[in-house]
């Protein structure tokens, strides 16, 4: 089964084609530049480089979020769009789980941060047990400190991983010391080939009806509603 995997719901653009059993190419960027204009390109530059044609694919896979809300979108929507052109299933994977995917190594738990402003995070807690990651606490929104004083409850090691720990690890080694373990520069971008791969043991969205996971509506919806009320 082949398969192409999409992730622009942060500023790490990725995509990956992968089978069962090779990661056949990637491509990676960490910059600061519009997804919108970079990512359609991106997928068809390395289908081109990889020599897969559109009808060789079996599969999409997205990462759904949560993220930068503009983002999602533009993944989503190509990701749906290519499903439904060429008839194919699309699966999604959470992004704190492709990030957190990244730490296979560890012997821990470890926590994927993607940073939220106003001292809040996007994060939950992954664990390796027999070589599968499990999701010992569901991905959620909310303030970091709080965070950080629920782990210190944990009696295990954690692995913080993702480009946007540093904004925050002086606070994280200030509140949990020894118990937090930094992951290094080479494992902070979320891997696309990584997405590929759980994306195919994931059950199919309806391409129709899937939207991305936000987990918190965008300020300006907030206020939206604020207004209504």
């Amino acid at each position: 089964m082949k398969a192409i995997a999409i992730d622009t719901s942060n500023l790490t653009l990725g995509v990956a084609i992968v089978d069962d059993i090779k990661v056949i190419g990637e491509y990676i960027t960490n910059i600061k530049q519009n997804h919108s204009v970079r990512a359609m390109p991106a997928v068809e530059w390395l289908m081109q480089e990889c020599g897969i044609r559109p009808e060789e694919l079996d599969r999409v896979i997205v990462a759904c979020g949560p993220g930068s809300y503009t983002g999602l979108r533009i993944g989503v929507s190509i990701a749906k769009t290519l499903a439904w052109t060429l008839n194919i299933p699309l699966a999604s994977v959470s992004s704190l789980e492709v990030l957190a995917a990244g730490g296979s190594y560890f012997n821990g738990y470890i926590c994927p941060i993607f940073d939220a402003r106003r001292g809040q995070v996007y994060t939950g807690l992954y664990e390796y047990a027999d070589g599968e990651l499990i999701n010992r606490r569901n991905d959620q929104n909310l303030l970091l400190s709080d965070w950080l004083s629920e782990l210190k409850k944990e009696k295990k090691q954690i692995l913080f991983i993702g480009n946007d720990v540093s904004l925050h690890q002086e606070l994280i080694v200030e509140v949990l010391g020894d118990q937090a373990v930094i992951a290094s520069m080479t494992e902070h971008n979320p891997r696309p080939a990584m997405l590929g791969k759980i994306g195919l043991m994931k059950e199919p969205e309806d391409v129709h009806t899937f939207v991305p996971n936000y987990i918190r509506l965008a300020e300006a919806e907030v206020k939206w509603l604020e207004q209504q009320k």
